[in-house]
């Protein structure tokens, strides 16, 4: 997959993890950024889940459950007041 791809699937996984689990994005920037590091994340999930994933569908659905996965995990570190 070439890197405009990437980091266009990126942004826009990171932008619908955001939404679900926000109620909206995060920024164009950091919805790529959570994306491309979130497919790494997904694609790592389905593969010890044994879920074998191809074309931009999969690629964009392993992505966006890593990149909830990152922002639940961010946010077991982060404090709410």
């Amino acid at each position: 997959m070439s890197w405009f791809w990437m980091i266009l699937i990126g942004a826009l996984a990171g932008w619908l993890a955001g939404v679900l689990t926000r109620g909206h994005g995060f920024g164009f920037l950091v919805n790529a950024l959570i994306g491309v590091i979130g497919s790494v994340l997904g694609r790592w999930t389905f593969d010890k889940l044994d879920i074998h994933i191809s074309g931009s569908l999969g690629a964009l659905a392993a992505a966006t459950v890593g990149a909830i996965l990152l922002i639940g995990i961010a946010n077991l570190f982060t404090r709410r007041d």
